[in-house]
C-alpha cells in the first residue's frame, strides 16, 4: 500500500470540507487504486490528509488528470502557503487498519533511527494491544527510508482513548517496543476531534 500525507494550515476548515466531499462525489471514481483518506483539521488549524492508494503509480495517474489538477487548484487555497506532501511507498494496516466508526483519530509524525527494526516490529501481529488498549481500532503505518514515519490510529473515542493512555505496558513489551524503535525524534501528535473519512462507494 502507498500512503501519501498531505499537511498545511488550514484558513477556512468549512471549505476545505466542502471541496473534499465535492472531490468524492464527482472525481473519486476515476481514481483507480485509491483506497479512501483519513482527514480534519486539528485545534490550532493544521490540516492534514492521510491519503491510501494500492500503490504510487495509482497515486500520480490520479494526480495526472485534468479534473484533479483543476480541483486542486481551487482547494489550495484553503491553506495559508504551500501544504507538504509526503510520500510512503512502505505502507500497510495493523489490527485490520482504520474505521470510519472511529470518534478520534491520532496522527503521529516523526522520525526513527532503527528504520529495519521499527517496520520489522510494527509488521507483527497486535493482537496483545487490542486485549490492553480496546478502545484502539486499528491504523494504518508508513514508514520511509530515512526513518521519516507517519502512523494514523482510530480510537473509538477521545475520552477512551486518554483513558486508555494511563495504561501501562508490561515491561516486555516496553523493553521490546525500545529495542526495535530506538532512538525516536521530531514527533508531531496531530489529534483529529472530527475526523473526516472518504473510501471508495
Amino acid at each position: 500500500m502507498y500512503i501519501q500525507v498531505i499537511q498545511g494550515r488550514c484558513n477556512d476548515a468549512d471549505r476545505l470540507k466542502k471541496q473534499l466531499d465535492l472531490w468524492e462525489q464527482t472525481i473519486a471514481d476515476g481514481a483507480d487504486g485509491w483506497l479512501g483518506s483519513t482527514s480534519g483539521v486539528t485545534d490550532d488549524g493544521t490540516s492534514v490528509a492521510v491519503v491510501r492508494f494500492e500503490s504510487r503509480a495509482h497515486a500520480d495517474a490520479s494526480s495526472a488528470r485534468p479534473e484533479q489538477d483543476a480541483w486542486w487548484r481551487e482547494t489550495s487555497s484553503c491553506f495559508d502557503g504551500e501544504p507538504s506532501f509526503t510520500d510512503y511507498d512502505d505502507a500497510y494496516e495493523w489490527l485490520g487498519g482504520g474505521s470510519e466508526e472511529a470518534g478520534f483519530v491520532q496522527v503521529m509524525r516523526g522520525k526513527v533511527a532503527n528504520v529495519d527494526g521499527f517496520r520489522a516490529f510494527s509488521r507483527q501481529p497486535m493482537d496483545g494491544l487490542k486485549d490492553m488498549r480496546p478502545e484502539i481500532i486499528g491504523g494504518t503505518i508508513a514508514i520511509a527510508d530515512d526513518g521519516d514515519f507517519t502512523q494514523t490510529i482510530y480510537f473509538t473515542s477521545e475520552e477512551a482513548a486518554r483513558e486508555g493512555e494511563k495504561t501501562e505496558m508490561p515491561e516486555d513489551v516496553q523493553r521490546d517496543m525500545q529495542q526495535a524503535m530506538g532512538d525516536m525524534g521530531d514527533i508531531t501528535y496531530l489529534d483529529l476531534r472530527h475526523p473526516w473519512f472518504s473510501s471508495p462507494t
